[in-house]
This record gives C-alpha cells, sequence and structure tokens, in this order.
C-alpha cells in the first residue's frame, strides 16, 4: 500500500469509529464541562497527548484546565472535574488518580474502549469510543493501525468536536480563542 491508501484506511477508521459515540455522554460532559471549577486531564503515553491538548484547547476558550503531574497544577475539589483518557480503563497510575477524586466529591468522566473497566466504574460520564484496544480487536472494531493508534486518534477527534460544542455554549469563537494563545514563543 502507498500512503495515499493507508491515509484513506485510517480515514475510513475512524469515520466508522466516531460515527458510534454516543452524543448523549458528550452532551453530558459539556455540560459538567461549563459547570466546573475547573477542569483537570489525565492520561498514559499517546492518549496522555491527546488529554493535553484537549487541555490547551479548554484553556483557549477561557476555561482554568489542569494536565494531571504538572508543576503548576493545583489541588482538586469537589467543584472540579477530572476527565480520563484510558483505552483499556485500568491504568493502574490513572486508576488511582480516579479513586482519589472520588474521594475527594470530584466528578470523573472517563473517554475509553471499555466502559466497565475499574475507571470507568468510578466515572460520573462515560463516553465508549468503540475502537481496537492495543491488544485485540473490540466489538468487530477492526483496524489496519498499530496498537492503539485508533483510540488515540478517535480521542483527538473526539474532543476537538467537544470545544466546538463548548464554543457555543460559552460564545467563543477563533478570534476570542486566539486571545489567549501562547506570545512567548
Amino acid at each position: 500500500m502507498q500512503m495515499t491508501s493507508y491515509t484513506e484506511s485510517i480515514m475510513n477508521e475512524l469515520q466508522r469509529t466516531v460515527a458510534r459515540i454516543d452524543d448523549q455522554s458528550v452532551g453530558l460532559l459539556a455540560g459538567r464541562i461549563v459547570q466546573a471549577d475547573q477542569i483537570f486531564v489525565a492520561g498514559a503515553g499517546r492518549s496522555g497527548l491527546m488529554m493535553r491538548a484537549f487541555a490547551m484547547r479548554l484553556m483557549h476558550i477561557g476555561l482554568r484546565a489542569y494536565v494531571v503531574g504538572e508543576t503548576v497544577t493545583p489541588g482538586l475539589t469537589a467543584q472540579d472535574l477530572l476527565i480520563i483518557g484510558s483505552g483499556s480503563g485500568e491504568t493502574k497510575s490513572l486508576a488511582v488518580m480516579a479513586e482519589k477524586a472520588a474521594k475527594a466529591g470530584a466528578p470523573v468522566a472517563l473517554a475509553t474502549i471499555v466502559p466497565e473497566s475499574t475507571i470507568g466504574r468510578l466515572s460520573e460520564i462515560v463516553i465508549r469510543v468503540p475502537a481496537a484496544t492495543k491488544e485485540t480487536a473490540d466489538g468487530g472494531a477492526t483496524t489496519i493501525q498499530p496498537m492503539g493508534s485508533l483510540f488515540e486518534q478517535s480521542l483527538l477527534l473526539l474532543f476537538d468536536a467537544l470545544i466546538l460544542q463548548l464554543m457555543d455554549l460559552t460564545g467563543n469563537n477563533t478570534s476570542t480563542m486566539f486571545g489567549r494563545h501562547a506570545n512567548l514563543e
């Protein structure tokens, strides 16, 4: 296969996957985000990178968003929200974060392949991303891509679409967002 064929296959996989994400769950998350005092995001590996990208866009629309583990990340309170991206929903470090958030009284939201996972059971909102897991295909989801690529790419698209929904809810547009863009680089 050539690059164009691979790209076409990846785009078809992404279209099939994101089309099966439940809009109602995403809408619930949007509502929780606008209610939260602060939003904390977490993920591991490439999923963590997608969560960092989401935190950046949350900041661009004027919300107080933090990546768990950064030196400038404050403490979480019951008025905040923790959003985790985890394909398996079983990543130990992320499960510990979800447990701590629950003990603090803060709601947890999860984007995952496996809603019935450990983190899923600790979450108030679970968004199922019907992608293949790193190890095997899940529920008929097949992919030509290695490991968790389909899930990670789907996370990016899911959260970029959620930003568009949040822009509508908060009255933001590209101009207002650009005013919050980094200017020291």
